[in-house]
């Protein structure tokens, strides 16, 4: 039997167990989980108890598990775990509990301006120390309990290993928490007593230990198993790509799923904008990178409806006719506040729907690439990247970038095999995408833009 890497991804909609061949890189199976929110006395909680049922259950039954030499931890950003000095989870806050927006003028007189963190101000919990801060003086007795908040990666390496640390790609996901060009605490974290509650900064490559006795007997995980630090989610697909090439060789990614998430590599974090949901990511290497984002995934599914297979003459159609989705349709991205509502498209098909949901989102990330000043070869990984309208668009509008796509099975697999220690040749599994060939998407392009609210 090989030696396996299990990663443990979790993202916002689904969980996902996978099983890595160490030696080959590929992909030997994997288990999908629905997740849950539960609302409780302080809010809109995560399940994470639900979650980890699921995984001690998957890795029970899995044949397997008991050659797992590594398991590496990676989660979506914006939530940290709560925990008492007995282990226990004092809170796991939901970042789209609407709770939070009940103290935005205090927090707002609070954190700390954005030429300091990079970190703009989101609606929401998307900024992780308005939890805090909303915990903090809202949940007053709960929050008093807590003796340690873990980032969301660490907290499941932590439940596997029995370690407890912090990692700087989870920090610097937009938590008003972290300094990115500093690498340091901000203000915000340090006057409320947050860089104290939350353990020591260790690299995500780092391993922590191995799997606890409790574990090992629960899941037939053997005791050798190494338990990684751990990453956030954008950040392991980004650095699938950035191990790949000199950390100075400009390029940009696309990473999609219920957050499309774009990262430009030697992009001008003098380009960022607050009020656009542009940011700095912080790098696996502690670096700052520009980023933009958008709730690709919701927003696709708001505007396509009922599921129907799209083709080129479904675009063609609304192309022709002038049929658009101007932004938003989450409550998140560069028009954030916007209403969000379709032009021209009365009476679509299902799958020009389908066709108009592609070409939203191929604008919106167009727009983003260049608003973040972003050069060099775009790489499109996640649900886009099967996505043949949104891959073919977004190579016509850009030229001069060569447009790659990689599977969305594999997303992430890369990446925590690096982060496990195991070193594998250079990756060649992309596909170049194409030009489309449907005429006028020039014109589409500006007359979208136009549209679009100031």
């Amino acid at each position: 039997m090989p030696t396996f890497i299990a990663i443990i991804d979790i993202g916002k909609t689904h969980s996902k167990l996978s099983f890595i061949d160490a030696a080959t890189g590929r992909e030997a199976s994997s288990h999908k989980h629905a997740n849950a929110s539960i609302d409780s006395a302080i809010g809109r909680q995560l399940d994470v108890a639900g979650i980890e049922r699921w995984l001690i259950e998957r890795f029970r039954s899995a044949p397997e598990t008991a050659h797992v030499a590594a398991l590496v931890p990676i989660a979506h950003g914006a939530t940290a775990v709560l925990v008492d000095a007995n282990g226990d989870v004092v809170a796991a806050p939901d970042y789209e509990d609407p709770r939070f927006e009940q103290i935005n003028d205090a927090y707002a007189r609070e954190r700390d301006p954005f030429v300091e963190t990079l970190s703009p101000a989101l609606p929401l919990g998307l900024n992780l120390a308005r939890q805090l801060f909303y915990l903090k003086h809202r949940q007053a007795e709960a929050y008093d309990r807590a003796r340690h908040v873990l980032l969301y990666p660490q907290y499941w390496a932590w439940r596997f290993s029995g370690v407890m640390a912090s990692e700087a790609t989870s920090l610097g996901c937009h938590t008003d928490l972290w300094r990115p060009h500093a690498g340091q605490f901000s203000a915000l974290a340090r006057a409320n007593g947050w860089d104290r509650l939350l353990p020591d900064v260790l690299p995500a490559r780092q391993a922590l230990g191995t799997v606890s006795e409790s574990i090992a007997v629960q899941t037939g995980l053997p005791r050798s198993c190494r338990v990684i630090c751990g990453i956030h989610d954008s950040n392991a697909s980004y650095l699938q790509y950035l191990i790949d090439r000199p950390r100075e060789q400009p390029f940009a990614v696309i990473s999609s799923g219920t957050w499309t998430v774009l990262m430009a590599n030697r992009g001008d974090l003098s380009n960022l904008d607050d009020q656009r949901d542009m940011l700095a990511n912080v790098d696996a290497f502690g670096s700052p990178v520009a980023t933009a984002r958008f709730m690709g995934g919701r927003e696709y599914e708001a505007i396509a409806g009922r599921a129907g297979a799209a083709t080129e003459d479904d675009l063609a159609a609304i192309v022709k006719r002038g049929a658009f989705a101007l932004p938003a349709f989450a409550p998140a991205g560069p028009f954030a506040g916007s209403k969000g509502h379709l032009l021209n498209a009365s009476d679509l098909t299902d799958p020009q729907r389908q066709a108009l949901a592609s070409a939203y989102c191929a604008l919106l990330s167009d727009l983003l690439l260049d608003l973040l000043g972003a050069s060099g070869d775009v790489l499109v990984d996640g649900p886009f990247a099967s996505n043949p309208l949104f891959l073919s668009l977004l190579a016509t509008w850009r030229p001069q970038s060569g447009v790659l796509s990689r599977s969305a099975s594999g997303a992430c697999t890369r990446a925590a095999t690096y982060l496990a220690g195991y070193e594998l040749p250079g990756d060649d599994k992309y596909a170049v995408v194409r030009a489309c060939t449907i005429p006028n998407l020039d014109t589409y392009r500006s007359t979208w833009r136009r549209h679009l609210p100031s």
